[in-house]
């Protein structure tokens, strides 16, 4: 069995994971105190009053199999600005420890920060925590500069999927690895997204291909998002309208995220960045069409597309049925 974890800021265990947390923080910096009382006032204000010090931030609570009550805490506290989203707060009670708590806390801590759509997540711990440190060093985190200037204390980041706008020779040297797998995975995971299961590698990579002499021509636009190790994770296309009365209009095409990478955010992350640069590029309304009642609507109604109509047997899905599609718009600026 696994650890249940929820989400919740004024669960009546809170205070006492915080105060023995702040309390064993104290101690290792050489300033122990007898009781929560005697903490800084920020420290013992979050004790107090769980739900006011964390109202901007997600709380998750871990408790173990077998258990009623949690035994582990950890704080995501909310991106400000240009500064990322960072993890705090994480604390296992000592009788609890050894069953993987400060692991499943920090692994649902990270996917619900790559789904806010931030770039990274940071966080700090003292050097001589030797434990917490490989925890976060086996994750993915990383030393880097640091923010907070405190003796002995590190500063880590775990980066997420970068996405970046591809030229027309990136899409070619692409096209038959990284993109080709992006649509086959695509087709494979039953997307209509204009081709059937029969597709070939071969064919995926010819599409691609195409879509590069689009790109030299400026017709269409190609952002791709890679993983920590440079893999391809995800893609989306910009096509703009060619008619002479239409150039104020453009079409989202092609979003597919791997399934290695979805639950994160990363769809939402690559739809955000090419709506930016239409509207960057002057253009002021944008289309899309997807299946009908597909996964893909709730991430356009979530993002402030309008669905404009549906229409039935538009396309077949990749096992050939014919499917509704739904037509989507969306006005920028």
């Amino acid at each position: 069995m696994n650890a249940s974890i929820v989400e919740n800021r004024s669960h009546p265990r809170l205070p006492d994971l915080l105060g023995a947390y702040h309390l064993a923080n104290q101690a290792e910096k050489g300033t122990p105190v007898a009781a929560v009382a005697g903490l800084p006032d920020v420290y013992r204000g979050e004790v107090d009053d769980p739900a006011a010090a964390f109202t901007a931030d997600t709380v998750l609570l871990a408790t173990p199999p077998g258990h009623d009550l949690p035994a582990a805490c950890v704080v995501l506290k909310a991106a400000h600005g240009d500064r990322a989203p960072e993890i705090k707060r994480l604390w296992v009670a000592p009788e609890a420890r050894r069953q993987g708590l400060a692991r499943a806390l920090m692994s649902e801590a990270l996917r619900r920060a790559a789904a806010s759509g931030a770039p990274a997540v940071r966080l700090t711990v003292w050097n001589w925590r030797e434990e917490p440190l490989a925890l976060y060093r086996s994750l993915g985190f990383e030393t880097v500069a640091s923010w907070d200037e405190r003796p002995d204390l590190l500063c880590l980041e775990k980066p997420f999927d970068a996405i970046e706008r591809l030229t027309p020779d990136a899409v070619r040297a692409h096209a038959s690895d990284g993109l080709a797998a992006l649509l086959l995975d695509a087709v494979d995971s039953g997307a209509s997204v204009g081709f059937l299961a029969s597709l070939t590698a071969s064919e995926a990579a010819a599409w691609w291909t195409g879509a590069a002499e689009e790109a030299d021509r400026g017709v269409r636009d190609v952002w791709a998002a890679h993983g920590p190790d440079g893999s391809l994770t995800g893609v989306v296309t910009l096509v703009r309208a060619g008619a002479a009365n239409g150039r104020h209009r453009g079409e989202i095409a092609r979003l597919l995220v791997h399934r290695s990478a979805r639950g994160r955010g990363l769809a939402r992350r690559l739809l955000a960045t090419a709506e930016a640069h239409a509207e960057a590029t002057g253009l002021g309304l944008l289309v899309l069409d997807t299946q009908t009642d597909s996964p893909a609507e709730r991430l356009y109604r979530g993002t402030g597309w309008t669905a404009a109509g549906t229409i039935p047997d538009f396309a077949a899905d990749p096992a050939g049925v014919l499917r509704a599609t739904t037509l989507y718009y969306k006005r920028l600026g």
